[in-house]
């Protein structure tokens, strides 16, 4: 009789250990990386600061978690290894989720879906197809192999500027390897300069990127044209990159995006930043 209070003690004192574990888990304040080059998703303005449409996006998902977040910039190539060893908590940097990056880091479910293509010339042949609003899944093999079979011919003996450490890289050796001559840049900036210049003939990223740069008076003799690709060596979406214990967060961070998909955040932040919705269908 006399161990009953005892065991009701140590039954009590663990149940507040791990209340107070609990509670020290949820985070109160984080630090998100951008990579600042990759406008309008994130860029750096004039005086220093990030901004676009994820920079954007972070501030309203903090707000929601109730949590005080400090934005930063990073190299794009440097993303991933100083997220694993701590330099910062959260990659928002319109980055896909892949099976190959799960290997290393997790993500969030996506906040946004967009697909990447081509721009050329506007008088190339692979120009003609200047405003399709078609969309390739990779993983319905014949339709993106018909797709693709088509494009080739048109591009052939071209050099295509694409951003390295990418999945639109990964998709150009893997589907263009040997048809065009493939340059990669540190940043889509400097392939941007080199299309401008005359150094490249096509640039292979995102579509709402291509748009972005493509507004701009040097490239008016631009477009995009062809199909958007999705899925396959493109993953999941454009997601937010934890560490694989920050379960919590990631939780946090997961109610917070669904929270921005189903009031309209996402959409009235993309339509603002990249002139299309990238909402997630759910």
């Amino acid at each position: 009789m006399k161990l009953l209070p005892i065991a009701c003690l140590a039954a009590g004192l663990s149940l507040a250990a791990a209340l107070s574990a609990s509670a020290e888990d949820t985070p109160k304040k984080i630090t998100i990386a951008t990579e600042g080059a990759y406008a309008p998703w994130n860029f750096t303005t004039a005086d220093g600061k990030p901004d676009g449409m994820e920079v954007e996006l972070a501030r309203n998902l903090c707000e929601r978690m109730k949590v005080e977040c400090t934005i930063i910039t990073q190299d794009w190539d440097g993303l991933i290894p100083a997220l694993t060893v701590g330099k910062f908590d959260v990659i928002m940097a319109s980055m896909f989720i892949t099976d190959k990056r799960l290997e290393v880091i997790d993500f969030t479910q996506p906040y946004a879906i967009d697909p990447s293509g081509f721009a050329v010339a506007k008088d190339s042949p692979l120009g003609a197809l200047a405003g399709s609003t078609e969309k390739i899944k990779l993983e319905d093999e014949a339709p993106a192999k018909a797709a693709i079979d088509k494009i080739k011919p048109l591009i052939a003996g071209k050099i295509v500027g694409v951003q390295a450490a990418t999945a639109n890289l990964e998709f150009l050796k893997k589907y263009f390897d040997g048809a065009v001559e493939i340059r990669e840049y540190k940043t889509t900036e400097q392939h941007d300069l080199d299309l401008a210049a005359g150094r490249v003939d096509a640039l292979f990223a995102q579509q709402t990127a291509l748009a972005a740069t493509l507004a701009k008076p040097e490239f008016s003799g631009y477009t995009v044209a062809g199909p958007g690709f999705l899925g396959g060596v493109f993953g999941r979406g454009t997601g937010a990159g934890l560490r694989k214990q920050d379960t919590v967060l990631k939780a946090m961070f997961n109610k917070a995006i669904d929270e921005a998909i189903a009031d309209g955040t996402i959409k009235k932040l993309s339509l603002k930043w990249l002139k299309a919705d990238v909402t997630p269908p759910k």
